[in-house]
């Protein structure tokens, strides 16, 4: 097995990936807060964990990943209690629209999606053995962790704690970045219709960072390989996950190795909804033709998935249109190979194959690359010249039929990774509107009417549709 390499931002740099038994690597992802939609920023998170997924399966690990769902927080308490649902009326649409949305984009589905208000007698277990070792204290009813009792407090995110004053603290689940306060563990309720639950703890609910520890612990019983999320979330919320599980389990090793996405921009600038540059998913699918909502779709997740997680993606509605014919590149490609393999009475779908010589080649290239801290940006590369060595071969008529077939399973390979192309010969003439405009086309410049064979070209031309003379005729095909 190939060596593996991950910038981890425990120790900040690049590290040679050990999990503790490679047949099962153990990975947790911060999920969504069931609020609202997640937005382009939360999808490009959940895309960076499918990639990982796809690429350590690519790389010969058996995974067993989990993402919470985080069901139970401030936000969610305030909007329930404004619309006089219980938690689960409020989060159940919510949480059925997460899912819709990993559909969408084609994310593998994890083993495990644990909801935090599943987990609650953990996260209780988990304060009393806090109690136990000295990190909690009482204020008002509810409890509080002490950072300064632990001694590691700072490691993962780097933050100085020397000039932070004993005993301030913070009640609410989310805070400024590098304002180093005590969190809060176990919430007393404060306001009327404010969920709660009883327990030994009193009457209360959990503090948001507790959660994530607490459901770690439930599904693995111990620490995990790799523990995912945005680097918006480093500190605090990470930093209080490693105090809370290293103080609960003292000796234990709760994460070997932290992996971060950084942040994404539209238009360069911080997403805002004052600025109008707030996504959804559902906001950019609206934009276009329900016929073409599949491979807006698509386009979208390779933007998302295109750049290393580690860089700022800057989003931009250019930029997607890039993605869209990159997109097609590859789809261009693989729709040629099953054209010329019909050739020798080989039609879709046509069973994968071992690659060899040159195709073994290319693909322990891209392997490599993703080897590489995820690279993704050398393994798009490395395809790109794939195919076009493809093309050129095409083009010339050089290749038989194991040539083809070895061609499709190296693109096959390649989808395992990006989850954007398909592999059955599409009916070009399905769409009978853009048949309908090719004929007219046809028609016009028969009467010598140029000007409106030039306006249906360029409609054609905006509906991404490449008109083609071959031997049988005028063809068309999408860009």
């Amino acid at each position: 097995m190939r060596e593996v390499r991950f910038h981890n931002s425990l120790s900040g740099k690049k590290e040679t990936f050990t999990p503790s038994d490679p047949n099962k690597v153990t990975v947790y992802s911060c999920g969504p807060t069931v609020y609202n939609f997640a937005h382009i920023g939360n999808l490009r998170a959940f895309l960076f964990v499918d990639l990982l997924r796809r690429s350590l399966k690519a790389l010969g690990y058996r995974v067993d990943m989990t993402m919470n769902i985080t069901d139970i927080d401030d936000k969610i308490i305030r909007d329930s209690i404004a619309q006089k649902l219980t938690i689960q009326e409020f989060t159940a649409p919510w949480i059925k629209a997460f899912q819709e949305d990993i559909h969408t984009l084609n994310i593998e589905p994890l083993e495990h999606y644990p909801r935090a208000t599943e987990s609650i007698e953990s996260m209780v277990e988990m304060i009393r053995r806090l109690q136990d070792n000295g990190f909690v204290y009482e204020k008002d009813g509810s409890l509080y962790y002490s950072i300064s009792k632990f001694k590691g407090y700072g490691k993962l995110s780097k933050i100085d704690i020397t000039g932070m004053k004993s005993g301030t603290r913070y009640d609410t689940d989310e805070y400024e970045k590098d304002d180093v306060r005590d969190f809060v563990l176990w919430k007393y309720p404060k306001q009327e219709g404010e969920h709660s639950w009883d327990t030994s703890l009193g009457k209360g609910r959990p503090g948001w960072h507790l959660e994530c520890s607490a459901m770690i612990r439930d599904v693995y019983h111990s620490g995990v390989d790799i523990h995912t999320g945005g680097v918006d979330l480093l500190f605090p919320h990470h930093e209080n996950e490693v105090a809370q599980s290293e103080g609960a389990y003292p000796g234990e090793s709760f994460v070997k190795y932290w992996l971060h996405s950084e942040h994404l921009l539209v238009d360069g600038e911080k997403m805002s909804k004052s600025k109008g540059n707030f996504f959804t998913l559902r906001d950019l699918l609206e934009k276009v033709k329900p016929s073409e909502i599949v491979s807006h779709a698509k386009s979208i997740r390779y933007l998302l998935i295109s750049s290393h997680y580690r860089t700022k993606l800057n989003f931009s509605i250019s930029r997607l249109e890039e993605a869209k014919t990159s997109v097609a590149r590859f789809q261009n490609c693989i729709d040629r190979l099953l054209e010329e393999l019909e050739k020798f009475q080989v039609k879709a779908p046509i069973q994968s194959i071992d690659l060899g010589g040159e195709f073994q080649n290319w693909w322990e290239e891209c392997l490599d690359s993703l080897a590489d801290d995820l690279n993704i940006s050398k393994f798009l590369a490395n395809s790109f010249d794939a195919i076009k060595r493809i093309n050129s071969a095409l083009d010339s008529g050089e290749w038989k039929k194991e040539n083809l077939q070895q061609s499709l399973e190296f693109l096959r390979r390649i989808d395992s990774i990006l989850g954007v192309l398909h592999f059955q010969k599409e009916e070009i003439s399905a769409d009978e509107h853009i048949d309908d405009l090719v004929l007219q086309r046809q028609e016009a410049r028969k009467n010598k009417d140029f000007a409106k064979a030039d306006q249906i070209r360029d409609q054609l031309q905006s509906m991404g549709i490449v008109l083609e003379d071959t031997k049988d005729g005028l063809r068309w095909r999408r860009k």
